[in-house]
C-alpha cells in the first residue's frame, strides 16, 4: 500500500523538481537502505520517455564521503541526477563536477519513505521559488550579515563576492537542490565569521537530532574553537574530533528554512526546511561558493532568527521582513 502512496511524491520530484523529460538520461544515486525510494523514483521516470538507471552503493561511511569512481563518472554524463542515500554525498567532488557538466541534482540524503507521502513534499515549490529567491538576492547584495536569537547566537560574518543561494527544489542545469527542503542561504568568506552559534532547535545528523537542550558553539576567525552543552554537544564535540581534520571546525554556511509544510522531526532534510529556522553550516562549502573541502557538513538550527544584511533586517524572530 505504501508504495502506491508514495507514487505521488515520485511524481512531484519527476515532473515540478526536476522537469524529466523524454529521452534525458536520469541518474538514481542511492544505497542498499534507499533502494525503495529509488524505485519508486525510477518507475515515474520510465513513464515519462527517461533512459533510467539506478546506481547502488555500500552505504558510505559518513556524510561528505566521495562515491565510487564509476558513479562519479556516471554523474558527469546524466541529465539529471537524484540522490537517495544515507549519509550525503552532497558536498563532494563528484556532486561539484556533475554541477559542472550540467546536470541537474536532486539531494535526498535520509530520506524517508514517508517522506515521498507527506510534509515537505506537498508544499507548493512553484510559489515557494518566489520567497527563496527574494532571500537569496538579499544575501546576494550584502557584505556584513548577523545573526541573532533569543537563544544567544551572536555571529557576524563577511559575504561580500559570495552568491546568494536559492535551494526551492526546481533545478536547471547545473543547480542543486534539497529536497523538500526550501532555504536561501550563502557561504561566509573563511575566516570572518566572529561569535557565538546556539543551536537549540536540531542538529540532524549522527543521531543527535532534535535537540533536548542548547548546543553552544565558540567562533573565532571563521572557526569554532570550543563546544559545550549537555550530552549532545558532546557528541558533536567527540565526532568533529575524531575526524582529524581541521576543517570540520569552518563555518560554512548560513541558511534559513523557507517550507511551511516542514516539521521539525530530527531529518535533516526536513528540519533545515522548517520555515522561519535558520542553521549554521559547520564543515565543507565547495557547493555553496566557497572553497573549503572538509569531512563533513554538519548543519545547527536555531529557532526564532533575525538576520541583518548591511543593517537591514531581512528576518526578524523567523518573520520574514522582505
Amino acid at each position: 500500500m505504501k508504495d502506491i502512496l508514495m507514487t505521488k511524491g515520485a511524481r512531484t520530484l519527476i515532473d515540478t523538481c526536476a522537469g524529466v523529460t523524454t529521452g534525458e538520461d536520469v541518474l538514481i544515486v542511492t544505497d542498499f537502505e534507499k533502494v525503495k525510494i529509488a524505485e519508486a523514483l525510477a518507475s515515474v521516470a520510465y513513464e515519462r520517455g527517461a533512459d533510467v538507471m539506478i546506481a547502488i552503493m555500500v552505504p558510505r561511511k559518513g556524510h561528505g564521503q566521495e562515491p565510487p569512481d564509476p558513479i562519479a563518472e556516471a554523474m558527469k554524463k546524466a541529465d539529471v541526477i537524484f540522490t537517495p542515500v544515507s549519509c550525503s554525498i552532497t558536498h563532494t567532488q563528484a556532486v561539484k563536477g556533475a554541477l559542472g557538466s550540467g546536470a541537474r541534482i536532486l539531494a535526498m540524503t535520509e530520506f524517508t519513505e514517508d517522506m515521498l507521502i507527506s510534509g515537505g513534499i506537498e508544499a507548493d515549490f512553484n510559489e515557494l521559488k518566489i520567497i527563496c529567491t527574494k532571500m537569496a538576492d538579499a544575501f546576494e547584495k550584502g557584505k556584513e550579515v548577523l545573526l541573532t536569537t533569543p537563544g544567544g547566537t551572536y555571529l557576524s560574518m563577511y559575504k561580500e563576492g559570495r552568491p546568494g543561494n536559492a535551494m526551492y527544489c526546481i533545478v536547471e542545469p547545473g543547480q542543486l537542490s534539497p529536497v523538500p527542503n526550501v532555504e536561501a542561504n550563502f557561504s561566509p568568506v573563511e575566516g570572518s565569521a566572529e561569535g557565538k552559534i546556539v543551536g537549540d532547535a536540531s542538529i540532524p545528523y549522527i543521531n543527535i537530532g532534535v535537540l533536548a537542550e542548547p548546543v553552544i558553539a565558540i567562533v573565532e576567525k571563521g572557526v569554532i574553537i570550543d563546544i559545550n552543552g549537555g550530552h549532545q554537544a558532546k557528541k558533536l564535540a567527540d565526532d568533529l574530533k575524531g575526524r582529524s581534520d581541521p576543517n570540520v571546525y569552518n563555518v560554512a554556511e548560513l541558511g534559513v528554512g523557507l517550507n511551511p509544510k516542514s516539521i521539525m522531526q530530527g531529518i535533516m532534510l526536513e528540519d533545515e526546511g522548517v520555515f522561519g529556522t535558520a542553521h549554521i553550516g559547520i564543515g565543507t562549502n565547495i557547493t555553496l561558493g566557497g572553497n573549503v573541502k572538509a569531512a563533513i557538513h554538519y548543519d545547527l538550527i536555531m529557532w526564532e532568527p533575525t538576520i541583518e544584511v548591511d543593517g537591514k533586517v531581512i528576518l526578524e524572530k523567523g518573520s520574514l521582513r522582505i
